[in-house]
């Protein structure tokens, strides 16, 4: 199939036609943020379906119901997929919600709301090899066709969501006071329980230590990887097939020194650094 087939291009971004429409796109700009709400923004690939899994377990004191008896895609619903407009009307306060979208696409009633936002960062050359993967797994994105092709695509922005260093400046230069706050992935992976106590600080939250430890336990790649409500499992083979790559694949870190040759992380280093050239942000992690 062709990318006009497989794709959506709205507002210069592509959309997998599968799970999102231009009516899902205009329900997301037309949404009424509540001040309650709570949202995790994350470029694809960088942890979503694990804030899927910790927000509702923060927010509801470390109750495990949801986890086990929902599938993620309705316990967290993504702001820009169809599904929400099936499941707004049930969701119960305070919303959890997820996003890939860049800053400049989130809906206006956002900005004059007081709804709170998790951001969450990962080392983009682990994002590229996770994303090969998922299209390798995916019916409904793009053969991603060689590794070495597939770095060239990343960089060109020629990706869902556009260029993740977009994406990163954007919401780098949010000005949302408090109601921002900056997660890495390598910072859950190397302690959770500490990067849960900082998300349950953040959102007013004031959870015990047994209550972050049992959600630690809850929300580790291993019992993540077990849970059909989270891995994945449930979307039928002609969408995601796991014979070719499980969805939950190996969830560590610096997978992408087992993929890079020198000559592309040479390419790599060299265009991040060109796209960030002008930004007053460092990133917390050694491209090289």
């Amino acid at each position: 199939m062709s990318s006009e087939e497989i794709y959506l291009n709205y507002k210069g971004l592509m959309f997998p036609k599968e799970t999102h429409s231009l009516e899902s796109l205009e329900f997301a700009q037309e949404f009424k943020f509540k001040d309650e709400d709570v949202m995790a923004v994350v470029y694809p690939k960088s942890g979503t379906i694990w804030m899927q899994e910790i927000l509702p377990l923060l927010l509801n004191g470390g109750d495990l119901t949801p986890i086990h008896t929902i599938p993620n895609w309705d316990r967290v619903p993504w702001l820009e997929e169809k599904r929400l407009a099936l499941l707004v009307d049930k969701m119960a306060s305070p919303r959890a919600m997820v996003t890939h979208f860049p800053y400049q696409l989130m809906p206006p009633s956002f900005h004059t709301s007081k709804a709170k936002v998790i951001y969450v960062m990962r080392n983009p050359k682990d994002i590229l090899v996770s994303s090969y993967y998922f299209h390798k797994m995916a019916a409904f994105l793009e053969d991603p066709r060689t590794f070495d092709e597939f770095v060239d695509t990343f960089l060109e922005g020629k990706v869902l969501f556009g260029k993740w260093t977009d994406h990163v400046k954007g919401w780098k230069s949010a000005e949302l006071g408090n109601r921002l706050m900056y997660i890495t992935y390598e910072e859950m992976v190397q302690d959770l329980p500490a990067a849960l106590r900082q998300m349950s600080d953040f959102l007013g939250r004031n959870l015990s230590e047994d209550t972050i430890q049992k959600i630690a336990e809850h929300c580790s790649f291993k019992t993540m990887k077990t849970n059909k409500m989270s891995n994945f499992s449930l979307v039928p083979k002609m969408y995601m097939d796991a014979d070719k790559s499980p969805f939950l694949r190996k969830g560590v870190l610096g997978d992408w020194k087992n993929h890079f040759n020198s000559e592309q992380l040479a390419k790599f280093t060299s265009a991040i650094r060109k796209d960030l050239d002008s930004e007053s942000f460092s990133l917390p992690w050694n491209l090289d």
